[in-house]
């Protein structure tokens, strides 16, 4: 029986995987409005995100078929389109060709099918999705219904955004790395994890429902913090900028108890302690000290186990299923 080889600092690689598939809140809904264009970074190239009259919203490849001018750069939205600065071709945001305003016979390719590669989009919860797939496939799953983004009596969401200098399985592997979070966050125990793969989501549960987590794909992570009979709702989404650049932005919530309640105070401190260090608090949010470690740390395919580790090879299968070999 071989030992074990440990590979040494220059053998590993930061983030050795490609782009996963899924679904991906690409904006916030406030920040396009209508008639407005966008450039963005995304799934390791630029695209172009716009806003039609209607409301629609298309996010398509910025680079216009016809002559390879940059739609971002001098385009314009006419209606529910948008229009090169070229040549005046128009396309909306299925990424059909709509008008060539001087030709008369459309080329022959553009009247079959769309011609400039486009990405589903939804909007929910004031959120701009988009589904992304390295060959184009259609979604395979759905935007997750989320009850207290739909519902009455809860305080106006918060946003935060983050970017994380690693890639999206590293930062979800925290969810079940119990260990990490006596000896980085100073917890007082090391609390018990539960976890579970049920298709397209991953269950876990921390400290016998105090954080009750549910990933949808790989780009979405409902987490419930549980004390005193309050919920705080902390909705994460990760967009993948680059192989090694993660835009995560949360949303948070909870029900609006009465200001200088005990329901109240105890959500507002489970609120500031998810995302910093909660006066009166014994461990640390992500922020000041998770980030440090996602930043600057190598990715072990084969890592150095021992018996006290969450299920992270449980994680590690889940997350392999988005990989798709491009």
């Amino acid at each position: 029986m071989k030992d074990q080889i440990v590979q040494t600092s220059t053998e590993l690689e930061r983030c050795p995987f490609p782009i996963p598939y899924g679904w991906y809140v690409i904006e916030l809904s406030e920040n396009l409005a209508v008639g407005d264009i966008q450039n963005v970074e995304a799934f390791d190239q630029q695209w172009v995100m716009f806003r039609g009259e209607d409301g629609s919203v298309g996010v398509t490849d910025p680079i216009c078929p016809h002559l390879g001018a940059h739609l971002g750069h001098g385009g314009k939205v006419v209606g529910n389109n948008i229009r090169c600065p070229f040549h005046h071709w128009e396309y909306d945001h299925q990424g059909w060709c709509k008008k060539i305003p001087y030709g008369k016979v459309m080329p022959g390719i553009a009247k079959k099918k769309p011609i400039l590669r486009s990405l589903p989009t939804q909007e929910r919860y004031d959120l701009i999705f988009v589904w992304y797939h390295p060959k184009g496939e259609e979604p395979t799953f759905e935007v997750p219904t989320i009850p207290e983004l739909e519902s009455e009596g809860y305080i106006p969401v918060r946003h935060g955004q983050w970017d994380i200098g690693t890639c999206l399985q590293e930062i979800g592997e925290n969810s079940v790395d119990n260990a990490h979070l006596k000896f980085l966050h100073g917890s007082p125990v090391i609390p018990p994890v539960e976890a579970s793969i049920d298709g397209h989501n991953f269950n876990f549960d921390i400290g016998g429902g105090y954080i009750v987590g549910k990933c949808h794909g790989a780009g979405i992570q409902e987490l419930r913090h549980n004390q005193q009979g309050v919920s705080m709702l902390m909705f994460s989404t990760g967009l993948p900028v680059n192989p090694e650049l993660t835009r995560t932005r949360m949303h948070f919530t909870f029900k609006d108890y009465p200001e200088g309640s005990k329901e109240r105070n105890v959500a507002e401190t489970l609120y500031q302690h998810s995302i910093g260090e909660a006066e009166g608090k014994d461990s640390a949010g992500f922020e000041s000290v998770d980030m440090l470690v996602w930043n600057n740390k190598k990715y072990r395919p084969e890592p150095l186990l021992c018996d006290g580790d969450g299920p992270i090879q449980l994680w590690r299968k889940f997350s392999q299923q988005f990989y798709v070999d491009a």
